[in-house]
């Protein structure tokens, strides 16, 4: 009986790989994944991208059955996993996680990938609730006496971010420009290495996620505003730049995408791997200790979000002054 089911299992499986030769997929893509998916992730290890994606991927990867192996690659501003990707094979077993900036730096410079042609949306997952924090003993009580300082002492105060033109960094910019005052941009690989220059003296303002919350929680940091459309229920008190004045919401959504070309059945079974890793009771948990925001799109909708996002970096590079060259 055991033979005839596997020569059973054998001839169906034959019949799909036929079906999709057919329709002009390749036929491995029949009994996709074969073996362990790789997905780069543009951040160090242990902040609250790479906290989150890490616990999708292992849910992820139940529900296909192989490992979904997290390769970090952080630098560059968060492009390092596109600039890998756009190399790949469209075979489904490398995968990247695609940042704002990704969307940024091809107004900017000349990059190896185009982020509208090169690559195929598997899905959008989440966007940071990001914060602005101070230690516990810096001299400004809140949000007002840091615009009154920054006043007073151009370019004295310094910040950290995630990277040269990412989200933080140009919304720190915007609101600058917004203000007409100076701070004093650091740049750092990822959240860990702010908050540790935070904590250390090294840095007077820190822009993180979730991450912040252990030190705001032992009393040595304060969240002084959050990026976010609405305040957030972890802290209720703290106020929005809305609030403050500054019509500004900056959430800098992310998600996974593969190679260009992706045949559709693989990029259905990864599509659906991740939606349902994204939708799990364990995943909203991590979502609400990490201080992101769900923000799924299906990889039709997470297209359209590209487009949009791209077209939007280039309108807000040329409201702040940087030379843009034509697309």
């Amino acid at each position: 009986m055991g033979i005839l089911l596997t020569r059973r299992r054998d001839l169906l499986s034959g019949g799909a790989c036929s079906l999709l030769a057919a329709a002009g997929w390749p036929a491995a893509a029949a009994d996709f994944p074969r073996r362990s998916v790789t997905l780069i992730v543009p951040f160090p290890a242990g902040g609250a991208t790479d906290t989150l994606v890490r616990g999708i991927a292992m849910l992820a990867a139940a529900r296909l059955g192989q490992s979904v192996v997290v390769d970090n690659k952080p630098g560059a501003a968060g492009v390092l996993g596109a600039n890998q990707l756009v190399r790949a094979r469209p075979d489904g077993y490398t995968l990247a996680l695609l940042p704002e900036s990704v969307y940024r730096l091809p107004h900017l410079q000349a990059m190896p990938y185009h982020p509208l042609r090169d690559f195929s949306p598997v899905i959008q997952l989440a966007g940071y609730a990001l914060s602005l924090a101070v230690r516990q003993d810096a001299p400004w009580p809140d949000w007002a006496a840091v615009v009154a300082d920054a006043r007073r002492r151009p370019g004295r105060i310094s910040y950290g971010t995630t990277g040269l033109h990412g989200a933080m960094h140009m919304t720190m910019e915007e609101i600058s420009q917004r203000l007409a005052i100076e701070f004093l941009h650091v740049p750092y690989k990822g959240e860990a290495e702010i908050i540790t220059a935070l904590a250390g003296g090294h840095i007077d303002l820190g822009i993180t996620a979730g991450t912040i919350a252990p030190l705001v929680e032992q009393g040595r940091a304060r969240v002084l505003n959050v990026w976010t459309a609405a305040r957030v229920s972890r802290w209720p008190g703290v106020p929005t730049l809305r609030e403050l004045g500054l019509d500004l919401v900056a959430n800098a959504p992310f998600g996974i995408a593969g190679p260009r070309g992706l045949p559709q059945p693989v990029l259905h079974t990864l599509h659906e791997a991740f939606r349902s890793a994204l939708e799990a009771p364990q995943t909203r948990e991590l979502l609400a200790r990490l201080n992101l925001e769900a923000a799924y799109l299906s990889p039709a909708e997470y297209e359209a979000a590209a487009r949009e996002r791209f077209d939007a970096a280039r309108r807000q590079l040329i409201r702040l002054g940087v030379a843009v060259p034509n697309p």
